[in-house]
């Protein structure tokens, strides 16, 4: 979830994209070093999520999101974005999520903090 705070760990996180670049509610793709994640916005918050489907190996990114999950657009899976937890089959292994934070106008995440 977004914090407005920044913590003594900001050095954890690094840029992943303007907030301006995320839909009001949508998602975007970024590679952070070698991982690629998905930020996304919804309700007014900003979630960072593993952007690979555990059951079927596509970009969650390219799928809907609806309140406080994502669908894979593939099969149909729903993740939850601040568990990374499946809602439902043929997923049944979660995603990493990771912490945002919001600073100015960017989006930071810390993948080495998975939530």
């Amino acid at each position: 979830m977004g914090d407005l705070n920044l913590s003594d760990h900001m050095n954890d996180y690094v840029r992943a994209c303007a907030l301006a670049d995320v839909p009001e509610v949508g998602a975007i793709s970024v590679e952070i070093g070698d991982t690629p994640v998905a930020i996304v916005r919804s309700n007014g918050q900003v979630y960072a999520i593993y952007d690979v489907c555990s059951h079927a190996d596509v970009p969650l990114s390219e799928g809907d999101i609806e309140d406080t999950t994502i669908e894979c657009w593939l099969h149909g899976s729903r993740f939850d974005l601040t568990t990374g937890n499946p809602i439902g089959l043929p997923a049944f292994r979660p995603v990493p999520v990771y912490p945002t934070k919001i600073d100015g106008d960017d989006v930071f995440v810390s993948i080495n903090q998975e939530s």
